[in-house]
């Protein structure tokens, strides 16, 4: 954790903005805000949830412990979403990280995306082959 910290400036209360940030515009987004609205009750567990999650992924803190691709194989998405998803992430990262940092953070995001993007095409039966994408 202290190594990525220090290689990308990147602490625990950046995530917090990165996340609180970036669900903001999601919440916008005329695309995206129908899909999260009718999975989302109340924002404060969810994004609570998602500081864990990114806490883990960007620093390697090993405190989220949950199991995302089951809860996004059901959802109403496709290639359009994840790439609407990854734009947000990506100016919301480059407005508050550092250069290095937003490049640590968008590398894993492209990663997490293409994953869930698989995932959600194979619950609908869609098997992807190499650089193809998710059309509903």
């Amino acid at each position: 954790m202290a190594r990525a910290k220090a290689e990308t400036g990147i602490d625990e209360a950046l995530i917090d903005q990165l996340v609180e940030r970036f669900y903001d515009k999601v919440r916008a987004d005329d695309l995206l805000a129908p899909v999260f609205a009718a999975q989302i009750d109340d924002w404060g567990p969810h994004l609570a949830q998602m500081k864990l999650f990114w806490g883990s992924v960007a620093l390697s803190t090993g405190l989220y412990n949950g199991r995302p691709m089951p809860k996004h194989m059901r959802l109403p998405v496709d290639a359009e979403h994840f790439d609407r998803w990854l734009a947000l992430f990506e100016a919301t990262a480059r407005e508050l990280l550092s250069p290095a940092g937003a490049e640590h953070v968008m590398v894993r995001a492209r990663r997490i995306a293409e994953s869930l993007e698989l995932g959600v095409a194979n619950a609908n039966n869609v098997m992807l082959g190499v650089g193809e994408r998710y059309r509903r």
